[in-house]
């Protein structure tokens, strides 16, 4: 059973409630007023990782994308934006008009800061927090430096990995403002490359069993209140573990990664010089 903390009451609630097996969660995007950008996408975003736990649970999920009334355009941009931060596609796709009908049985609802949604009785609520560039002399990119046409523009230089700046977000409570700093997204492509890399190495190794300490803490984590940053933490740790073979850090980082969705196996199959 996942617990969440609803952003109304404060307390935690445990969802699905009793003797279902069907999480149904609603993602309320905010206003796009002119590019698709890392405040957009934060909010499926945390939907996405709160599926993705659901299902780690044994659970089914559904997912509901309320957007504004967005030109082609935009919308082409926010799909081509999701997939690259390796978004699943939500089952279904309306306006806000629809908001009513479509999201009426949802469990979950995720709103990104200050964003209106009509209330749901019994339903959780999920205030996901702000993104916003670092000052200008904060060391961000200038906004001609773009990750790709339209997306995440002023939040990445061209040429970054979209999943480093997942991994980024995922570092901090789904709650947290953000702010994205040049420094932060090059900690996170190094993260992400060199877990890549050792990935690749451990797989050469013989398969292990994860840790059963390691295991029962990650589910624990990750039922309290999606507490991926914790999980990321622990991963820190495994990697370094001297009594943990690296046959059982591989079959960890890709147990894992099925909730963090970071492609940590990317580089399986490739020839690698050994890592420490």
């Amino acid at each position: 059973m996942l617990r969440i903390a609803d952003t109304r009451t404060g307390r935690s609630v445990e969802i699905p409630s009793a003797h279902r097996h069907l999480l149904r969660i609603c993602v309320h995007l905010p206003v796009i007023d002119t590019e698709i950008g890392a405040v957009h996408v934060r909010t499926p975003l945390v939907g996405d990782v709160l599926a993705r736990t659901a299902e780690l649970h044994g659970l089914e999920s559904q997912t509901v994308l309320i957007t504004p009334d967005l030109p082609d355009e935009q919308f082409q941009a926010l799909d081509r934006a999701m997939s690259d931060l390796g978004i699943h596609p939500p089952a279904t796709v309306g306006g806000h008009d629809l908001t009513e009908t479509l999201c009426a049985a949802a469990e979950v609802h995720v709103l990104a800061h200050g964003t209106p949604g009509q209330d749901a009785a019994g339903a959780v609520w999920i205030d996901v927090g702000q993104v916003s560039p670092a000052p200008p002399d904060g060391g961000v990119p200038g906004r001609d430096h773009l990750l790709a046409p339209g997306l995440l523009n002023a939040f990445a230089p061209a040429g970054t990995d979209p999943l480093a700046v997942r991994l980024l977000l995922l570092g901090h409570a789904h709650s947290t403002p953000v702010t994205v700093t040049s420094a932060a997204l090059d900690e996170a492509r190094r993260t992400l490359g060199r877990w890549r890399q050792q990935v690749a190495d451990w797989a050469q190794e013989p398969s292990r069993p994860i840790p059963a300490d390691v295991l029962r803490q990650a589910h624990a984590a990750l039922a309290d209140d999606l507490g991926v940053p914790a999980v990321l933490g622990m991963l820190v740790g495994v990697a370094t573990r001297a009594d943990v073979p690296a046959g059982a850090k591989f079959e960890t980082f890709a147990f894992l990664d099925r909730v963090l969705g970071l492609d940590l196996a990317r580089e399986v199959g490739h020839q690698h010089q050994a890592t420490p």
